[in-house]
């Protein structure tokens, strides 16, 4: 079988967990060609764990002795843009974790590169992989919900404590990651959204910093979105509340859709409510509704390798990615119009977004941060 052979630059908690699955097999269009990383620490674990694979402490050094086809950027999140590009110009093909990057000037930089050299470019959003979420997509795309009137979407389960902000110097800081919940976390869900139901046209949000945590980032989210359809979407987040809910409800001209617990429930009208205004005279009617338990499929594969297979095959194959890399702008852009508005307290306008003002915006935040991180080792990292 031929398999894309990959090197990873990055070996923390994603690099390592990467490198297990590749080398468990459990990527079938894959193999582990080298690995890299600057810290001694991580040197040592790899040299340990994959004895028989290539070791280097920088990315330059590994792409240069070795024969590989693609790279795997899972560093912090600033530097994503640096190595991708740079494996770009080498002539190698790029899966790199998300977000894709940090602002939306940096996430142009790496598409275009991409374009130039004509690679595959691949951000690891891999929840679009699951069945509940392509159901959700499919379902919205047949037209079976109709018009989409409104989305709330609940995502308080992303909960973090002290000791996971004190796990590492670059984590939960401005300079170091960039921001917190919404780049580190939410991504996914911010992805998801604009996935299933279209960049919305404006964005409101109102944001909290260091609410739970010692910490100087976000720890609690509040954002509008307003579409010109006259969709309108309500997204809440946090790290700080504990038991979390993640509960999406999507209210739409054929009734209403809810993902909870696993479970996708259908409340489908009898008839179109607009269509029902149309002709109903009575003051305080009711539509007839069915509640339907719809299926979801089973996941074939985890959700992290089937979209490395999906890479894989894009290189192999040219088939085409499910989650591009010319995408990622989109939930980039998304969460730095979160963090925009809260600063300016305006309704930010998606499709003539202020890019260079927001990037001067994040740098400000950055050099002028007198906040002091506090490391501690801690008993396990969660990503």
């Amino acid at each position: 079988m031929e398999q894309v052979k990959i090197g990873i630059i990055g070996m923390g908690n994603m690099g390592r967990s990467h490198a297990k699955r590749i080398m468990a097999g459990e990527v079938p269009h894959m193999t582990l060609g080298a690995v890299c990383d600057i810290d001694a620490d991580a040197r040592a674990w790899c040299a340990e764990e994959f004895p028989s694979v290539p070791l280097f402490e920088t990315a330059e050094e590994m792409i240069e002795k070795t024969a590989l086809d693609a790279v795997l950027v899972a560093v912090p999140h600033y530097d994503h843009p640096k190595y991708a590009i740079m494996a770009f110009e080498k002539g190698l093909h790029v899966y790199c974790e998300k977000p894709g990057a940090v602002y939306t000037l940096q996430t142009q930089e790496m598409i275009e590169s991409a374009k130039k050299h004509n690679r595959v470019f691949c951000v690891g959003f891999q929840q679009r992989t699951l069945p509940q979420f392509q159901t959700i997509k499919n379902m919205i795309s047949s037209g079976e919900l109709g018009h989409i009137k409104k989305v709330i979407w609940i995502v308080t389960n992303w909960y973090r404590p002290q000791a996971y902000h004190d796990s590492s110097e670059w984590r939960s800081t401005w300079k170091g990651e960039g921001g917190g919940t919404i780049v580190n976390h939410n991504h996914h869900n911010i992805d998801l959204f604009q996935w299933m139901f279209g960049m919305p046209d404006k964005v409101f949000c109102t944001i909290d910093y260091g609410k739970y945590y010692d910490i100087e980032v976000d720890d609690d989210v509040n954002a509008i979105f307003r579409y010109d359809s006259g969709t309108i979407g309500i997204y809440t987040t946090s790290t700080g509340e504990q038991p979390g809910t993640n509960r999406l409800e999507i209210s739409c001209d054929m009734g209403k859709l809810v993902l909870e617990s696993g479970k996708l429930t259908f409340y489908k009208s009898e008839v179109s409510e607009r269509e029902f205004n149309k002709t109903n005279t009575a003051s305080f009617p009711s539509i007839k509704c069915e509640k339907l338990d719809i299926e979801i499929p089973a996941a074939t594969m985890q959700q992290h390798n089937a979209l490395l297979e999906d890479f894989a095959l894009a290189v192999l194959e040219g088939t085409p990615l499910l989650s591009p890399g010319e995408e990622c702008i989109n939930e980039v852009l998304l969460a730095d119009a979160f963090y925009y508005s809260d600063w300016t307290g305006e309704w930010i306008d998606t499709k003539h977004f202020d890019h260079q003002g927001f990037y001067a915006a994040l740098k400000e935040k950055a050099d002028k941060s007198t906040y002091v991180k506090k490391v501690r080792k801690v008993t396990s990292t969660i990503h």
